[in-house]
């Protein structure tokens, strides 16, 4: 390699060896000029070839421009030497940008090292892609990287580079990924042994899940599980343990991944986070042996906190957390300051209560003398994420005091902060007024428009502070200095409001005027169009000064400025008219207030954030800010219910109230959602819920529907699981699931047996229960299923079921696997409302005086159907009471007058909304082979609901075999 390369060898050092930039300039021309005459030879050997373009690499990385080579680099990707693939690959990156027309001639190439059994080839290829991936280039071969990611023959050296290119062709072209399709294979992936993939892939996840958090759902169970054993069970090779932290990378990343959904309700998974949050807050209290082990401690400990907070801000943990992130704070170390003072804004975001906070007011405030301004920056976060009416006057004050000596890059966002602060915590009008003139004096130019805009909306609005402002205003423009926008706020309040402090001492309207116009010489234009306004309503309100108003006017008739020149002149004629004239009142009436809108403060502050900040699951400005921000987040993606839009809609209120200083004064009565805006059922018996089915429904969080696996054969054991407890759920040629139930009151156990039908281990086996009503239904694993199941052999899981409403869509049962490629079914689980029944034993005049009570439809339903019968004109009467027993309807003997029909009762038991009663009747007629089902109950949506379960097993067509 040495000898073949020694022509390049040379060429470095004569180029080392140039003791000016002309002497080397003139060596690279020559080479160039020499590699140019031997790239015309035809007979060219691959191995000089691969040597003058190492040439042109090296020069092009010296900074100089190169435009030959590129056909040569595309030839040399071509070969099967590894030493000038390698060569022509870097070649590749290096001289061609995404855009080039070269790449189109290099994608097969490519496409053929991704499909290679070498896996260095493969490794090569994933390089150049992740370097200079166009779109088109990412459109073409992104299905043949997702191809390498999921293979099983695949090395994990290969698996690791696949993930991170994938991860780098979504964040350039999100479009190139076909989530949902890829969504559930790269989940599985998180299972792998592996740890390096599962970072990798982690990462991978993370970056998606951001943008699509219902595809990538299942990953929650599996990020909740990898990370009780890494901390937990201790579940990790001894090479990924970093100073004695199991794999801080993969803990930081899975706790974040984490925080970008919702607590999940199931207990099982919340009680194995709070005992791996809980044993990594133990693992923090053991003193670090050095710095490396002190910084994967912290950073693991610190995204422990944040998903503590997530999960519950009200917790034990958060609460012992506080006191920690209090003493980080004084931290010598800069990083650990800044992620304390993060972290605490963060909690202020999500805490209902932020006395524990206010307790370390003091060291927040000293944080803003930190030598380090990204700490400094935090730390103004914290401050006004904690601010509230009662410490509002401390807070601003000393953000006034530091504004002073802030530096520049942090002041434009200081003054949006106190605006706000200060709009939404005033207490009274004056402080509001002092308070924001001060800082337009103190900051300057740093001070946006929409300060002064909201000002002038403020005190349009407040007749009571109109006096009062007017006052301020003038006594600050008595100041030798004044900035431009007190100057505009000045002309504004005054031309609107000058009257009514004409007769007081000192504010008379020639001091008024005198004051105005002799800080409009140093204006810019925009604000002496504002003063030539005042002037016009000061030739209405006070006609005293008139003639040096037109005077003014006179004069800018002649300015160069057109805007300027056109009001003087319009000006000038209108105040010149007859005093008689009705035109110069009418067009000089006062402003009428604002209308109620969002605060411009808040949209310019919200869009500063969205521009700098990554994605996180909170935005700095305490919880009232985060609230308002998931009610936009749900509003955007339509999943959010109606109750959910009216308690929405009154905190938005409530929200607006405080940003406009008219909520001072207001008395709002915070109502909720009416509870007599939903239809309620009629109550027979006092037992009976007040809220129907119906409406329970029509407010529930509209899902995706789940593309169900389809069978004769599933439906028929769904079927008759409906009304038994014990038989077969699911069965293929790889799995099979057994169902056995037991149900009490309304709690119930099931147990799921899912059994490896294969030689092989089902891996990445992955079962989840996805509820479509999880306020009337709950469903939850009693613990996180395993990851696999050994060959021919089964594995046990039990579920912990509740009914708290009523509901009608049954349970579904997703599970995922992998023998060979990823296999997933879908299949409905036999939970239903009829499982929930307690057998009820009544007297024949107990029976027909409730079945009277409740009356006929809707509250009635029936249904004819065929039925099959055993013999002639006989029917099949022990079947029907197997069906009626198996849906736990007691039969009640001697109550019908009929002895061939079947009679029942049984309540419903729910956790939340009580006990439902439910009457059952059926009228078999051998003659016409017809049944007449009728179920009568105080709840319509019950009714319908057990008349269908009832009647399907009973149909002609249930008896001949799968429909």
């Amino acid at each position: 390699m040495a000898s073949n390369m020694r022509g390049l060898t040379q060429f470095i050092a004569d180029i080392r060896a140039s003791r000016v930039r002309e002497l080397e300039e003139k060596r690279i021309n020559k080479e160039m000029a020499n590699i140019r005459k031997k790239f015309s030879d035809a007979s060219l050997s691959s191995t000089q070839r691969k040597k003058y373009v190492a040439k042109i690499i090296f020069t092009y990385i010296l900074g100089y421009k190169v435009d030959i080579g590129h056909m040569e680099a595309v030839n040399l990707i071509s070969s099967s030497k590894y030493s000038e693939k390698q060569i022509g690959y870097l070649a590749v990156t290096l001289l061609m940008h995404e855009n080039s027309d070269f790449l189109r001639l290099v994608v097969n190439s490519i496409r053929k090292d991704l499909d290679s059994n070498n896996e260095i080839n493969n490794c090569l290829a994933l390089h150049a892609i992740a370097n200079v991936g166009g779109e088109e280039m990412a459109e073409a071969l992104a299905p043949d990287v997702h191809r390498l990611l999921i293979s099983p023959t695949s090395q994990t050296f290969v698996k690791k580079k696949a993930a991170l290119t994938l991860l780098r062709l979504y964040r350039k072209h999100p479009s190139v990924i076909p989530v949902n399709e890829w969504a559930l294979r790269i989940v599985s992936i998180m299972d792998d042994p592996d740890l390096g993939v599962v970072i990798c892939v982690v990462s991978l996840v993370l970056a998606l899940a951001q943008d699509h958090p219902q595809a990538f759902s299942v990953c929650y169970t599996k990020a909740v599980d990898r990370l009780h054993r890494v901390v937990v069970d201790h579940e990790y090779p001894p090479e990924y343990a970093y100073y004695k932290v199991p794999s801080p990378w993969l803990q930081v990343k899975l706790l974040r991944l984490l925080q970008y959904y919702a607590p999940s309700d199931d207990p099982t998974l919340r009680g194995v986070l709070q005992r791996t949050l809980q044993t990594i807050f133990n693992l923090s209290s053991e003193p670090a042996k050095n710095v490396q082990h002190n910084n994967a401690q912290n950073a693991v400990l610190f995204e422990a906190i944040g998903l503590a907070i997530h999960l519950d801000a009200k917790s034990p943990l958060v609460a012992s957390a506080t006191g920690l992130l209090a003493r980080f704070m004084i931290s010598k170390e800069t990083n650990v300051r800044y992620l304390g003072l993060d972290t605490l804004a963060h909690l202020a975001a999500r805490a209902d209560s932020l006395a524990q906070i206010k307790k370390h007011q003091s060291t927040i405030l000293l944080a803003l003398r930190d030598k380090d301004i990204s700490v400094r920056r935090r730390a103004l976060d914290l401050l006004y994420s904690m601010c509230d009416t009662d410490n509002a006057e401390t807070i601003v004050e000393e953000l006034l005091r530091y504004l002073k000596v802030a530096d520049y890059g942090l002041r434009e966002e200081m003054v949006l902060k106190i605006a706000i602060s200060t709009e939404k915590y005033a207490t009274s009008y004056k402080w509001y007024v002092d308070t924001i003139l001060q800082l337009i004096s103190t900051a300057g130019d740093h001070v946006g428009d929409e300060v002064w805009y909201r000002v002038i909306q403020i005190v349009t609005n407040t007749e009571d502070l109109q006096v009062y402002a007017a006052k301020v205003v003038v006594e600050h423009l008595k100041s030798p200095t004044c900035h431009e926008s007190l100057i505009k706020i000045g002309g504004y309040v005054l031309g609107e409001y000058g009257h009514l402090i004409a007769n007081d001492p000192g504010y008379t309207p020639i001091e008024q005027f005198s004051l105005l116009q002799m800080k409009a010489n140093f204006c810019s234009a925009s604000t002496r169009s504002l003063l030539l306004s005042t002037y016009l309503k000061f030739v209405n309100v006070f006609p005293e000064i008139k003639d040096h108003l037109v005077q003014v006017f006179d004069r800018y008739r002649y300015v160069l400025d057109s805007e300027l020149q056109q009001r003087a002149c319009e000006y000038f004629a209108i105040a010149s008219r007859p005093e008689d004239d009705t035109l110069l009142q009418n067009m000089c009436d006062e402003m009428p207030p604002f209308p109620a809108r969002e605060s411009t403060l808040l949209a310019r502050l919200n869009r500063k954030q969205d521009d700098t900040e990554d994605k996180r699951t909170w935005v700095i400005g305490g919880k009232e800010a985060n609230l308002d921000r998931e009610v936009a987040a749900k509003g955007k993606s339509g999943s959010l219910d109606v109750a959910g839009a009216k308690a929405a809609n009154t905190a938005t209120q409530h929200s607006a109230d405080l940003l406009s200083l008219e909520g001072l004064d207001l008395s709002s009565n915070g109502a909720g959602v009416a509870s007599s805006g939903l239809p309620n059922a009629t109550t027979v018996i006092p037992t009976a819920p007040t809220t129907s089915s119906e409406s329970a429904i029509s407010l529930t969080t509209a899902k995706p529907s789940v593309q169900l696996t389809v069978s004769p054969n599933i439906d028929r054991w769904y079927e008759r699981l409906t009304y038994t407890s014990e038989a077969l759920l699911y069965e293929d040629v790889q799995l099979q699931i057994g169902y056995k139930s037991e149900y009490h009151g309304h709690l119930g156990r099931v147990a799921l047996y899912f059994g490896n039908k294969l030689s092989t281990t089902l891996e990445s086996f992955t079962a989840t229960v996805e509820v479509s009503d999880p306020e009337a239904l709950s469903v939850n694993f009693a613990k996180i299923p395993p990851s696999t199941v050994a060959p021919r052999l089964q594995t046990q899981q039990l579920l912990n079921v509740e009914c708290k409403g009523i509901y009608t869509s049954p349970p579904i049962l997703k599970v995922s696997y992998l023998a060979g490629s990823l296999q997933s079914i879908a299949i409905k689980l036999p939970i239903v409302i009829t499982k929930f029944f307690e057998p009820v034993n009544l007297l024949p005049a107990e029976f027909f005086e409730r079945w009277k009570l409740i009356g006929g439809p809707p509250r009635e339903a029936q249904e004819v159907i065929p039925i099959k019968l055993v013999g002639a004109n006989v029917v099949d009467t022990e079947r029907q009471k197997k069906v009626i027993q198996g849906s736990r309807l007691h039969l009640l003997p001697d109550v019908d007058p009929n002895p061939v029909n079947t009679v029942g009762a049984s309540v419903l038991h729910m956790s939340t909304a009580g006990k439902v009663g439910c009457l059952l009747r059926v009228e078999p007629n051998a003659a016409a082979k017809l049944c007449r089902v009728t179920v009568r109950s105080t709840s319509e949506v019950v009714a319908a609901e057990v008349l269908k379960l009832v009647a399907n097993p009973l149909r002609v067509d249930a008896l001949s075999g799968p429909r």
